[in-house]
């Protein structure tokens, strides 16, 4: 499922909150509109969220009548509010610095011409994402034994990227290897339960939905025989941000001797940062603690905190699956030939 579409010129997003038990399609047509989309998790998933953002200033562009220095200050604009929504996950910032680096650069001389290039570009940043997904599951594919067990956290489907998954793309791509899948709730916004259990029963890949703090019970049972998470972003030492619970998923890899995988393409690197504590986390709403949907599970006032993100260190992590292949400590080298065969 492609959660984010282009269609008569519009953005049409399924609402990720209204899933599984309601499959909900919602329109946009402005850059304000479909950040507050990204803010309020209409749509969520790194690589989700940059496509999403990307179509966001193609929407400015379709409607703009100017010349092309007040686009480009228009599109900058747009592009620091779409921004602003979620600060962890830098596909977001990578594919909005692409957008405008592609307008600013664009030999179109015609505004009209060069607002329709913007279109074809986010629309390349979309079909760009889904190759990748591809090509990284076929590369974890390798990883995976047959008859394994596999455990996974979050969401990173096909619903969290412009199709078919990092983390997820790994287990589509070797399903005919795999025995069952762990699949933690991932509390407190339930997108495993909600969101990873949905895409694999659609496709009819065996699961088993657990909470989060029963990952280690079967570890210790060597029920689980690896772990494929996505990342939100990767700094260039190897240090990965991913949704919370993660680190705790790593720690018990390492004890039990089981690796730990990373699934992620080129867009989620960056290399400004060399340091994981370095990553900027989101504090979200306290009411996803408190609350389980519309039930309140905590006392009134109760002071809450809710990070969405941790940050696994490198040396706990066995591998970083990407486009190009499987990069293995030390990781730096290999994060940085990444991104430079990618041209960014």
């Amino acid at each position: 499922m492609k959660p984010v579409l282009w269609k008569d010129n519009k953005v049409h997003m399924v609402d990720q909150r209204r899933l599984p038990t309601e499959e909900i399609w919602l329109t946009y047509e402005t850059a304000v509109a479909v950040a507050d989309a990204i803010k309020t998790m209409v749509v969520r998933g790194a690589p989700a969220i940059g496509v999403a953002a990307a179509y966001g200033l193609a929407l400015e562009a379709l409607t703009f009548e100017g010349t092309r220095d007040s686009l480009l200050s228009t599109l900058e604009a747009k592009a620091a509010i779409l921004e602003a929504t979620r600060p962890t996950a830098i596909n977001l910032k990578w594919a909005l610095d692409r957008m405008l680096r592609f307008a600013r650069k664009s030999s179109h001389s015609d505004v009209k011409e060069l607002c329709s290039a913007l279109v074809k570009e986010a629309q390349e940043i979309h079909a760009e994402d889904i190759r990748l997904c591809r090509t990284i599951g076929e590369a974890g594919a390798t990883l995976i034994p047959h008859g394994a067990k596999v455990l996974t956290h979050c969401n990173a489907g096909a619903l969290a990227t412009g199709d078919y998954g990092t983390a997820l793309g790994v287990i589509r791509s070797a399903r005919d290897k795999i025995s069952y899948v762990w699949v933690d709730e991932t509390r407190p916004f339930l997108q495993g339960a909600r969101l990873t259990a949905w895409e694999l029963m659609k496709e009819e890949i065996p699961c088993r939905l657990i909470c989060d703090n029963m990952a280690g019970h079967f570890m210790q049972r060597r029920m689980v025989d690896a772990v494929v998470v996505g990342a939100d972003r990767i700094t260039a030492n190897g240090a990965v941000a991913n949704k919370i619970g993660t680190y705790n998923l790593a720690v018990l890899c390492r004890f039990h001797e089981i690796p730990f995988y990373v699934a992620a393409p080129y867009s989620t690197v960056d290399l400004n940062l060399s340091d994981g504590m370095d990553i900027p986390i989101e504090e979200r709403d306290r009411r996803e603690v408190t609350h389980v949907g519309q039930t309140q599970i905590a006392p009134d006032n109760v002071p809450v905190a809710n990070p969405a993100f941790d940050v696994t260190p490198p040396e706990l992590v066995s591998a970083i699956i990407t486009e190009r292949g499987v990069i293995k400590a030390p990781f730096a080298p290999g994060l940085a030939e990444l991104v430079e065969a990618a041209g960014r």
